[in-house]
């Protein structure tokens, strides 16, 4: 039912689906969830991809498969069994939190290293157009206005993979996903490009994927700047109607308009 005016009146609204999807891994000793993730189903392969590069437990030799069953749960095989068993958060991940005690910074300084940008200078007022390119790739969020987005663009304006989600990290590890499937991880002439605020979870999932330049929609929170510093990751936020805040790594950037602080944002 939809108000509007003061009256009610019928219709019919499409609604962001929301799932779980869990992640069993084998050992002799039998399959251990491996991890629970709320999810928009679709492309859940390379969710979990994403996922796996992100916490740091994608095995050199791994079979990844679906239940014959039931669409919600995956299968994982792999030798590495012994060490991804050691490194499982073994816990629900909502759709709202990708971190879930995942880890602080130092954390991830011990398992990550730096990414490289190869792209050159980055005009300003280009990166402040990104999330517009971004919400062309949205049909989902423009039918339910319930999913995020998350998009790949190269210096030249090509858009290498989007995805949607009811999870802003969910949609940054489907695309990671997506890259580790087509060997082209890292990526140091890449620009991630998000459609919500950008916290720790998606700077993190940036370093991992070997990511250097991230823009987003929303402000950056104080764990994601500090994080962004930490690693010489471009960190970019409030982009939109040719402006940007840029919070960190502001010497990648050759011309334009934009804010080198957060304040005035």
């Amino acid at each position: 039912m939809l108000w509007r005016g003061g009256a009610p009146a019928e219709r019919v609204d499409a609604v962001a689906v929301e799932e779980p999807l869990e992640l069993r891994l084998h050992t002799p000793d039998g399959p251990l969830p491996l991890g629970v993730l709320m999810r928009t189903p679709g492309h859940d392969r390379e969710l979990l991809l994403g996922w796996l590069v992100s916490e740091g437990l994608l095995p050199d030799d791994l079979k990844l498969h679906p239940d014959a069953e039931n669409p919600n749960v995956w299968h994982l095989h792999t030798p590495d069994f012994a060490r991804l068993a050691a490194g499982a958060r073994l816990a629900v991940s909502s759709s709202a939190c990708g971190v879930c005690g995942s880890g602080s910074v130092e954390r991830l300084m011990a398992r990550a290293s730096p990414p490289s940008w190869v792209g050159g200078p980055l005009d300003a007022a280009w990166l402040a157009g990104l999330p517009e390119a971004l919400a062309a790739a949205q049909p989902g969020f423009a039918a339910t206005g319930g999913l995020h987005g998350a998009a790949l663009f190269t210096p030249d304006g090509t858009r290498l993979a989007a995805f949607e989600d009811v999870g802003r990290h969910n949609a940054v590890d489907k695309l990671v996903g997506w890259a580790q499937a087509q060997r082209r991880l890292p990526l140091p002439d890449a620009v991630l490009v998000v459609s919500s605020r950008a916290g720790f979870e998606i700077v993190q999932k940036a370093v991992t994927a070997g990511i250097a330049v991230v823009v987003a929609v929303g402000a950056a929170t104080s764990l994601a700047v500090d994080t962004a510093a930490a690693f010489g990751v471009t960190l970019c936020g409030f982009a939109r109607e040719g402006r940007l805040t840029v919070y960190a790594g502001a010497g990648r950037l050759g011309g334009g308009s934009h804010e080198d602080s957060p304040a005035d944002a």
